[in-house]
């Protein structure tokens, strides 16, 4: 790592299986939307000879993006997994989407690599929620590096933009993000700018020219060695800084010179356990040459650098009924387990699950349990079956590359498990294990949905079942008060895809529609109502006559039903009748067509038929009563109220206090956390914040994050309530 200059396109190319852990490294790399991240992981494919120089695969398609959604929309919308090879070491890139709508394929790429490379472009710089990111990373001590890209730009400055990320992912050790290489300009352009076209080794003092379009080692001149010497020196004081050779600094200090080669050696193991953390350079490959600027360093950080699946820590694993058991770090060997991170579909293979294994070895045609719990609440049903193993395969772009097994630390497509979701755990058939599930954002932007017409209806619920499977970021909600279907997503952009995947790959067209929120009703004073059923029309009638008094309770009381009859006016088997029919219109609602909640309806007197009475007329007499104490009462709508908590940072905290009382929010208060930040606690009401999400980002840039909680139903303002009675009435 910095003292190579080989130039070969590496060993195969187009990885396949690993045979040992040791010669696996996964990475996942990570930046803001428009960062380069998909160009750069064609770049390191067409470098390490996975690639034609056209940049694309056998078939004419690339190794990432491929995706009609993704062609459309001119940006990555899943997680994509392209394997190569470099140095006999296979690298599983993970590329992930940058838009934050899609942050559930960023946590799935998260959860599959053991390292990562941060992307920041020259032109737009460090973005707030890619610091977040960084700050997850750093919470669980994922090794990372820095790539620059867009040197192109007219006023890129690699140093100043080092210098950014020191300074926004450095924290309280600014001098543990550094370069390794500074850039190589040509000839000045006659707009000013002169363009990267090659690197300087700090370590190595050795300068890399990519103008050729292929990596060309040469020696400095005198005259530009002390150009890198204050670089190069504060490179050494950050390496030793992390060295596990408590001597060296000291050594170092007092004059004695410290081998070029220890220090690659100490610098490597301080990026492997994430106490180092290099900036580096990278641009795609000019047409037609064979390699891109950096490339080649990355290639060799990746492989020298990053850590290996043995040196990551074991996962926590239960058996299904919760009973911890101890796992062997990543060892072939022992037995499977292994987690399903992304969930596609094929239209003609079907099911394709990727496939991160931890432990043992996964076998095509084998046997495994599959089991899937803790995500119930966004419709997933917990679950524990058995399921034969398919085919086994690398993907590259669309193809699939047949394997026969795939061991522990390394990643593989099945296909054809049925039932296996994203976030499920495989195991061995004779020993179920679980894992316990990755932190997922809760989808928080409601989306009702209709089906379009007949046939979409028959196909709905079906379509509407794999879209969840594949993406635990979405919840399905039958709501039984409103009667409609949402899907919960991230944001507009996560929605459009749900709806365009739903058409294009299930068939079904839906309508979107207004979203609804669950209001009740209470009665506002205490009234009384009389309940008259009489009927005659030949044989049997029907004679039932009830009065009841409703008074109102104090909110989460429900509904309380009390009968004072006396004298048996009402016959004692009709007093759970007159309560049914109660509680049935109650259900219905008494005047905007909305539940009806915290009242005590008191049953007072009445009236039977010896012959006509009957338990459906008493309790028709029973609705009837409700429905005429409503009439002559004030009844008053109630909105539910969610109890939200914003995670915001210092500089918009006045903003989203003052937005969340336009919602008509109550503040409950605030409190000061790490990073600069502060967390808003208020009650809003449900109606105002359909859209909090998607206001909520543009607010604040992209940097806050909310949660919400029902807290209960209130009554709803005169105006609003009076403004949502006469849309009902038009609408019906």
């Amino acid at each position: 790592m910095g003292d190579k200059t080989h130039t070969h396109p590496g060993a195969a190319g187009r990885a396949q299986a690993a045979d040992h852990p040791a010669s696996v490294r996964n990475v996942v790399l990570v930046g803001h939307s428009g960062a380069g991240k998909t160009t750069l992981v064609e770049a390191l494919a067409l470098t390490a000879g996975a690639l034609n120089r056209a940049g694309r695969v056998e078939d004419g398609g690339c190794v990432s993006d491929y995706d009609e959604i993704e062609h459309r929309q001119q940006r990555s919308v899943q997680l994509s997994l392209v394997p190569v090879e470099w140095d006999g070491i296979k690298i599983n890139l993970l590329d992930t989407p940058g838009y934050a709508d899609f942050v559930g394929e960023l946590r799935a790429g998260l959860r599959a690599a053991d390292a990562a490379l941060f992307v920041v472009s020259a032109s737009d710089g460090v973005d707030g929620s890619t610091r977040m990111v960084w700050e997850e990373c750093a919470a669980v001590g994922m090794p990372r590096a820095i790539v620059v890209t867009h040197l192109e730009a007219a006023r890129a400055d690699f140093e100043e933009m080092t210098r950014i990320c020191a300074e926004a992912f450095g924290g309280d050790d600014p001098d543990a993000v550094l370069p390794l290489y500074l850039p190589l300009h040509g000839p000045q352009a006659p707009d000013g700018h002169a363009p990267v076209t090659g690197l300087t080794g700090l370590l190595s003092q050795q300068l890399f020219d990519y103008s050729s379009g292929e990596r060309k080692a040469s020696e400095p001149g005198e005259d530009q060695l002390p150009l890198l010497e204050e670089a190069r020196n504060r490179l050494i004081e950050g390496i030793i800084s992390e060295s596990e050779d408590e001597t060296l600094m000291d050594r170092y200090l007092g004059g004695e010179e410290v081998d070029v080669a220890t220090l690659i050696q100490d610098l490597e193991r301080a990026v492997a356990r994430g106490a180092f953390f290099p900036v580096l350079a990278a641009a795609p490959a000019a047409d037609g040459a064979r390699q891109g600027l950096g490339t080649v360093e990355l290639l060799e950080l990746i492989t020298r650098g990053f850590p290996t699946p043995l040196e990551r820590e074991a996962p926590q694993v239960t058996t299904p009924d919760g009973t911890p058991r101890a796992l062997k770090t990543c060892d072939p060997d022992e037995s499977l387990v292994a987690e399903v991170v992304k969930t596609s579909s094929d239209p003609y293979v079907g099911r394709i699950s990727l496939v991160r294994v931890f432990s043992g070895t996964l076998r095509a045609d084998q046997t495994v349990h599959v089991s899937g719990h803790g995500l119930a609440d966004r419709g997933h049903e917990d679950h524990d079956v058995d399921e034969r193993i398919g085919a086994l395969s690398t993907p590259f772009g669309k193809q699939q590359r047949p394997v026969g097994h795939v061991i522990a630390g390394d990643l593989a497509c099945v296909a054809k498990l049925n039932r296996a979701e994203t976030g499920d755990t495989l195991s061995a058939k004779d020993d179920p294990l679980l894992m316990a599930p990755w932190e997922m954002p809760d989808p928080l932007l409601p989306l009702a949905i209709q089906a379009h017409s007949k046939p979409d209806e028959d196909k709905l619920s079906q379509g509407l079942a794999r879209l969840v499977a594949e993406d635990p970021t979405m919840k399905l909600e039958q709501n039984q008060d409103t009667h409609q279907v949402v899907l919960w997503c991230l944001g507009e952009a996560h929605a459009d895809v749900a709806l365009e995947r739903l058409r294009s790959r299930y068939g079904v067209q839906v309508d979107v529609v207004p979203h609804k929120v669950s209001l009740r009703e209470t009665f506002g004073s205490k009234a009384a109502g009389r309940g008259r059923h009489v009927k005659q029309s030949g044989g049997h009638g029907q004679y039932a006559i009830c009065e009841i008094e409703v008074e109102p309770l104090p909110g989460g009381s429900g509904i309380e039903f009390v009968d004072k009859v006396v004298g048996g006016a009402v016959p004692r088997q009709f007093i759970p009748s007159v309560e049914k029919g109660v509680r049935a219109q109650a259900a219905k609602g008494v005047a905007a067509g909305h539940p009806l909640i915290d009242v005590r309806v008191t049953l007072l007197d009445g009236k039977a038929h010896s012959v006509d009475s009957s338990d459906a007329a008493f309790q028709t007499a029973g609705a009837l009563a409700l429905r005429e104490a409503a009439a002559d009462a004030k009844i008053h709508l109630l909105e539910p109220v969610a109890e939200v908590s914003v995670l915001v940072g210092d500089d918009y905290v006045g903003a989203v206090m003052s937005d969340l009382s336009g919602r008509r929010g109550r503040v409950l208060g605030t409190e000061q956390t790490a990073g600069g930040r502060t967390l808003v606690r208020a009650e809003v009401p449900e109606i105002e914040i359909g859209r909090y999400a998607v206001d909520l980002r543009s607010l604040s840039h992209g940097t806050a994050r909310f949660n919400r909680r029902y807290a209960r139903h209130e009554p709803m303002p005169p105006q609003i309530a009076e403004r949502l009675r006469e849309e009902a009435k038009a609408a019906s």
